[in-house]
């Protein structure tokens, strides 16, 4: 794979795009029509504010083309590049009034973008050095998969899966359902599309080589001490992938890493990312409709 990689199809976010541009507009941008003359022509700058991974230029983009098409849209730094404040990160010029009131819309969308794909790197350069892949997780915003997975990737995480039809993941409850990690795991397996590894969530090292002599391809480690992932790590690593996840945090990461598991799964990448200080700045204004720059 690439690097950056590559943008959701459009028909997995655009609706998302214009639905947060109707509950912003409804009838009109009542402040700019009364300010603005019509047919104003100008530039404006989007730049960061703080230290930030870039993510989500294009979606920003589209915010700008659904209030007009005609504006002339420039990127400065690409997805996946490291921004210093006062960066430019790219340039809209056209008609003022359609980049005012496209203004806070794009941003939203370029402010959570850049902030859930920062949050992520800071956890990824948390672990570097020890192989252990950062993975995020389904803990996503309502609406938002494709683009906070999107984020979570370009930060440097690896995607989990993307819903419940992408992968088997017997959580606590499936296995007390099933009366236990090797029966979830064997009746799981019974019937598994061929593609599908099977992943089970376990709570102790008993349960753990249950699961794993039971045939499971993933031990999800939630919620165990280090000196318990030690331990199973130490037995059955190279027997399945170890994941790690619950109460994983900036300060804790590194020492799990070092424990001998191969994964890292962070919910906090997207349900809990601060939103990046990005702004939009008017450059250039022209004095009036079709005439010379001020």
């Amino acid at each position: 794979m690439g690097f950056p990689p590559v943008l959701p199809p459009e028909q997995t976010w655009l609706p998302l795009v214009e639905l947060a541009v109707g509950e912003d507009l409804g009838a009109g941008d009542v402040t700019t029509a009364l300010v603005v003359e019509s047919g104003r022509q100008g530039s404006a700058i989007i730049e960061a504010r703080q230290p930030l991974v870039v993510c989500g230029l294009e979606v920003a983009f589209a915010v700008f083309r659904k209030i007009e098409p005609q504006l002339q849209l420039r990127t400065l730094i690409r997805d996946g590049k490291r921004a210093e404040p006062g960066d430019i990160l790219a340039t809209v010029q056209g008609d003022l009034r359609a980049i005012l009131t496209a203004e806070r819309t794009a941003l939203n969308f370029l402010m959570r973008m850049c902030g859930v794909a920062s949050w992520t790197h800071r956890f990824v350069d948390a672990v570097e050095g020890t192989g252990v892949r950062i993975v995020d997780t389904r803990k996503t915003l309502p609406g938002w998969r494709s683009l906070d997975k999107y984020a979570t990737e370009v930060g440097g995480a690896t995607n989990h899966r993307v819903g419940l039809y992408d992968g088997i993941l017997l959580k606590d409850n499936h296995v007390a359902i099933a009366g236990g990690a090797g029966l979830a795991v064997k009746t799981a397996l019974a019937d598994a599309p061929a593609h599908l590894r099977v992943c089970v969530e376990i709570e102790s090292e008993a349960q753990a080589i249950e699961a794993v002599e039971a045939g499971a391809d993933y031990l999800l480690l939630d919620n165990r001490t280090p000196a318990e992932m030690r331990a199973i790590a130490e037995q059955l690593a190279d027997r399945a992938q170890l994941e790690v996840s619950g109460g994983v945090n900036l300060d804790n990461v590194r020492e799990i890493a070092e424990t001998g598991v191969h994964r890292i799964s962070i919910g906090a990448l997207t349900h809990s990312a601060p939103a990046a200080d990005v702004a939009l700045e008017i450059e250039d204004v022209v004095t009036k409709p079709g005439r010379g720059s001020a």
